[in-house]
């Protein structure tokens, strides 16, 4: 029986499961704080989340929960209709998550899987550059200890780093002690309880040293309050970004979930994965969450502690609800701690080389990945914005691609042989009738005209019609005309479009 239908977890779970617990405790904290959440609520949103979508997960190793860029999603979203941490925010924050849920459950049930293979490379490192910087950006001020910023991320950032006099010596030194353990861990070996012992470091620290050291502050202990009635006053202003934080939070679990199937020659359902997905989210909501996904370091976690089942997802869960009652004990962790955790997990999401590569490689998905990346970073934080402009870039790329119709030329003996290549469709059939006159009259002495269509990869009806409409003008002018090497795949639309409407033609 393959492993994601086993019933029972094994011991590899419970292994997994604990571990990956230790690194997403102090993780949901700091990705609440980045979605503008009080950050005893991403507590919340790793309790119950990953237990709902072990239910039906289709990946044993794809563990769900808070994740950076679905939390910088969730403030793009949130802070154009209440204030951060504010109740109304908070109450939004969780018909933000219903939201995102009812649409990947939808897309689920309706087999929409798809979608997660539709979202363009370009797009995707444009805007996870950018989102990156955005996040790393945001933790700047926690890190250095200034707050109290009103303007961009990235110039609150900057003012932050200026205002040297500011600065909190104290938790700047902690949050670089817990870098430098996370960094070092990570080299270590991936199962390095680097995050563990940065939090356990920075919560003695903040015991020896009380000069106004920022602190998470207080953290209620105990389990969440259900809830299954929601304020749906501003549900509109908050369907579109909810859709868009659907489809691109489901992009990365999508990708994990798929490259780990495939190095462990296992089937995954896309379907499946969005149903689960979907039901995480409205566990989030119930709970008192925000918006989740999966995450891949998370994940990567999981597959190396020896996952057996997608139950390990659901220990992870259980561990975290196990720790609710105490979670009073880290009111006193140094926030730089958290900003820390933050900057060593994204700092690698910024592949500008990337970006750069591309412009050698294809000018076209070169101009849609910097796109993306900078109407990401100029529309911030609606950077759900910048998705949705990168996707339109990315489709008129692909047109335009679509319509560079090629023709070559050459003359045999008195016939003139055009040979088309690339997609003849409505797009681009205007660019064909060009590309046949503008040859015709370079080439005066032609008699007949013979074209030759093994090039082709597609014809639709109205690129057939306007193929026929050139052969029926060449054939009023005198010339003699003849269609060759016909693709098999085109003959029906050729003979559906044409009919027997071309008594003068022959056939090659």
């Amino acid at each position: 029986m393959a492993p994601t239908e086993r019933e029972r977890p094994g011991r590899g779970d419970l292994i997994a499961g604990l571990s990956v617990a230790i690194v997403l405790i102090p993780q949901s904290l700091a990705y609440a704080e980045i979605a503008g959440l009080p950050a005893y609520i991403g507590l919340y949103a790793a309790a119950l989340p990953p237990v709902a979508a072990a239910l039906i997960a289709s990946s044993r190793y794809l563990q769900t929960g808070p994740v950076a860029m679905t939390a910088l999603l969730t403030f793009g979203a949130l802070s154009e209709i209440a204030d951060p941490g504010s109740a109304d925010y908070i109450a939004q924050a969780v018909v933000l998550a219903l939201i995102v849920g009812a649409v990947r459950i939808v897309l689920g049930l309706a087999r929409g899987g798809i979608v997660a293979y539709l979202m363009s490379s370009p797009v995707l490192i444009g805007f996870t550059s950018a989102a990156a910087i955005l996040i790393l950006a945001s933790q700047v001020p926690t890190a250095v200890g200034v707050t109290g910023g009103e303007g961009s991320l990235v110039s609150d950032a900057l003012r932050a780093l200026a205002d040297t006099a500011a600065w909190n010596w104290p938790g700047l030194a902690i949050g670089a002690l817990a870098a430098v353990i996370l960094l070092v861990g990570r080299r270590v070996h991936p199962l390095f309880p680097g995050v563990l012992i940065a939090v356990v470091v920075g919560l003695v620290f903040s015991a020896m040293v009380t000069s106004d050291l920022l602190v998470i502050g207080e953290v209620p202990s105990g389990f969440p309050e259900l809830h299954f009635t929601f304020p749906m006053g501003q549900f509109w202003e908050l369907l579109v970004p909810g859709i868009v934080i659907a489809l691109v939070g489901f992009a990365e679990a999508a990708a994990i979930s798929r490259t780990f199937a495939t190095q462990d020659r296992e089937r995954w359902d896309p379907n499946r994965e969005f149903v689960s997905q979907g039901l995480a989210n409205v566990a989030a909501a119930v709970s008192g969450g925000f918006p989740v996904g999966g995450s891949f370091s998370r994940s990567s976690v999981a597959r190396v502690s020896g996952a057996e089942t997608r139950w390990a997802g659901a220990i992870t869960g259980f561990a975290v609800l196990a720790f609710l009652p105490f979670a009073g004990v880290i009111s006193s962790l140094p926030r730089s701690v958290l900003a820390a955790i933050v900057i060593v997990a994204v700092a690698r999401l910024v592949r500008i080389p990337t970006m750069v590569s591309l412009i050698r490689k294809s000018w076209g998905q070169a101009f849609v990945a910097w796109g993306t990346f900078s109407a990401t970073l100029l529309l911030a934080p609606r950077i759900d914005l910048g998705v949705i402009i990168g996707l339109l870039l990315a489709a008129a790329v692909h047109f335009r691609r679509e319509t560079l119709i090629r023709v070559s030329a050459h003359q045999s003996g008195t016939d003139l042989i055009l040979r088309p290549s690339g997609v003849l469709f409505y797009g681009s059939a205007a660019r064909l009738d060009e590309a046949f006159s503008r040859h015709l009259g370079e080439h005066a002495e032609t008699t007949g005209v013979i074209v030759d269509l093994e090039g082709l990869g597609r014809i639709d009806y109205t690129g057939a019609l306007a193929l026929k409409e050139f052969l029926d003008d060449a054939a009023a002018a005198g010339l003699t005309v003849a269609v060759r090497n016909i693709p098999k795949h085109a003959e029906g639309t050729l003979n559906r479009s044409w009919g027997d409407d071309l008594t003068h033609l022959r056939w090659m």
